[in-house]
């Protein structure tokens, strides 16, 4: 197992003729130290529960270098962004939108009826969350597709209160990103706030200025929003905990190089933490993707971040003896994305057990999932795909039993409630059913 190339470049791991006890190990992540950022975000969130949107205006002065007068965006202002939107990119997001909510309703779950005897009944009800904070990053990138992410499975689930943040930026007069405010116009969302970071996940939690208190908090951000969620868990729900987006392709030697190359730059133009793993049994392939990407990266606007995304030790070319491993190896990395470009691509598709999404064939880029493939784009990340789901209309969804029984139906299954609460020690359980039947 060896591993070379220089920080600028992208890395080789080579497990061909080996077989190591845990996967997970081979290729490694960004170090993302979240119990370190909460020491810098506790007392910024202590300072919004303490002092509110005074406190948020500071913060907001402090690392955005602006502080809105007021934090909730202006109806107007909504109204504006979405006349001034480029007609391309207005008709992408209302494609955008269509398909996802297309597959959201597909998904939405109905309440089932279980009847277990005459006058007993159990009911599966399908209740959505009161109320969502909803954050959309501003940061390197205003990620105008994160808000028609969030957005869309939160109104088909029936979220009644919807509300949005995003960064406020100097250059907009302390607004968010005019494309974020003019998606959440088109989506009917009017209750938007110009609050970013961990202040922002803070106000959602606590309430303050004119946010009220939420129920859960959705959507992508860095480690700071991230630390701020672990944090506040459990005064208010959190979808999870994201880390940098990462891609992992698996590939052989029919794939295309130039396409395989152009994917793993996409992802790396996140963030330099982005994570781009290709794992292939074809040296021919891995040599000819190394040179598409010296071609491909030093043409491309963020040359710089993408260089430190795929020459950090995040990043790599996996090489192994056949595509069972790289199964193996894809499987145990869990990554965020996951695309496959081998012959037969649906069937190895099929066998893949842990991936936020799969992506198959040569033809269905992440970029696609990213903004218009009727996916969600909000996925776990750092592994955890092996345990969790992306974003869906379940998120904001709760499942509440309501149970039915008649007197003639409690008296069938009396008997077993009191052995069994005796069998536990706890007689007042019982008894609550005797009670019932002596008058």
């Amino acid at each position: 197992m060896t591993s070379t190339g220089s920080i600028q470049r992208i890395r080789r791991i080579d497990l061909r003729g080996s077989t190591p006890a845990d996967y997970r190990e081979i290729v490694p992540r960004a170090e993302l130290d979240v119990d370190a950022a909460l020491a810098t975000v506790r007392p910024i969130c202590e300072a919004v529960r303490e002092r509110g949107a005074e406190a948020i205006r500071e913060l907001s002065e402090r690392f955005d270098g602006v502080a809105p007068e007021r934090l909730r965006v202006p109806a107007e202002a909504l109204a504006r962004a979405l006349d001034a939107l480029d007609p391309a990119v207005r008709s992408g997001l209302e494609e955008s939108i269509d398909r996802l909510r297309r597959t959201c309703e597909a998904e939405l779950e109905h309440d089932v009826r279980t009847s277990l005897g005459e006058g007993a009944t159990v009911t599966h009800r399908m209740v959505p969350v009161r109320r969502v904070g909803l954050y959309a990053p501003g940061g390197l990138a205003p990620l105008v597709s994160s808000v028609v992410m969030n957005v869309v499975p939160a109104q088909v689930a029936g979220v009644g209160s919807i509300a949005l943040a995003s960064s406020p930026r100097a250059e907009h007069g302390g607004l968010p990103a005019p494309t974020v405010l003019a998606a959440c116009a088109l989506l009917g969302v009017d209750e938007v706030h110009a609050v970013g970071g961990a202040q922002a996940i803070a106000m959602f939690a606590y309430g303050a200025g004119e946010c009220a208190r939420v129920d859960l908090v959705t959507g992508p951000g860095n480690i700071y929003t991230v630390a701020a969620k672990r944090l506040l868990k459990g005064r208010v729900g959190i979808d999870a905990e994201a880390g940098p987006t990462e891609i992992a392709i698996l590939a052989d030697d029919t794939a295309d190089a130039a396409y395989v190359a152009a994917d793993l730059v996409s992802q790396a133009e996140h963030d330099p933490l982005a994570a781009g793993v290709l794992v292939t049994d074809s040296l021919r392939l891995a040599d000819d993707v190394e040179a598409e990407l010296d071609k491909q990266v030093s043409a491309t606007r963020h040359a710089d971040r993408i260089r430190t995304a795929l020459g950090g030790r995040q990043s790599g070319i996996v090489l192994v003896d056949d595509l069972e491993q790289g199964l193996d190896v894809v499987n145990a990395y869990a990554a965020e994305h996951l695309e496959i470009q081998t012959a037969d691509a649906a069937a190895v598709a099929a066998r893949v057990h842990n991936a936020g999404a799969v992506f198959v064939g040569s033809f269905t880029p992440v970029s696609l999932g990213d903004y218009c493939a009727g996916s969600n784009h909000v996925l776990p990340t750092a592994g955890c795909a092996c345990h969790s789901s992306g974003l869906s209309v379940r998120a904001f969804l709760k499942a509440v039993h309501v149970v039915d029984y008649s007197r003639e139906a409690l008296a069938e299954v009396a008997g077993h409630v009191v052995a069994l609460a005796e069998a536990e020690d706890l007689p007042a359980h019982g008894r609550a059913v005797q009670v019932r039947f002596e008058r």
